[in-house]
């Protein structure tokens, strides 16, 4: 933030420092540029996954065991499914980030996309109707 490192800290010359970066980084700013890129990567997309056909028969499997009935032993245990993905994505997202693999990070995010939407189903088949 520009900022002297102290405890003790111009609030006036902060608060100054953060709306002229808040200004700068404003998604108005940004709406007709092409996406953003990080090292000439630009950001992941579901179909950038280059997705083995394994992966995609997995996301197509939870898929159907959602659009069944409601059952909350299915629902339980798609739910940890989920989470023990997650968990494994995100770890290897940090791996491929720590050894500089954007490209990897990439499929790997997408990957983490596609675990997503189905946590946004999941939650939505297990609200009361």
């Amino acid at each position: 933030m520009d900022c002297d490192r102290s405890f003790r800290i111009d609030a006036q010359q902060l608060q100054r420092r953060f709306r002229s970066l808040q200004r700068a980084v404003h998604p108005d700013r940004f709406g007709q540029r092409p996406p953003l890129e990080l090292s000439g990567v630009e950001p992941a997309q579901e179909t950038d996954c280059d997705a083995d056909s394994a992966f995609l028969m997995e996301i197509m499997e939870i898929n159907e065991k959602l659009a069944e009935p409601k059952n909350e032993d299915i629902l339980a245990e798609i739910e940890t499914l989920i989470k023990v993905k997650q968990e494994e994505l995100t770890r290897e997202v940090t791996a491929a980030f720590e050894r500089d693999d954007l490209q990897g990070a990439k499929k790997l995010l997408a990957k983490m996309k596609y675990f997503a939407n189905l946590e946004d189903k999941l939650k939505a088949k297990k609200i009361p109707s």
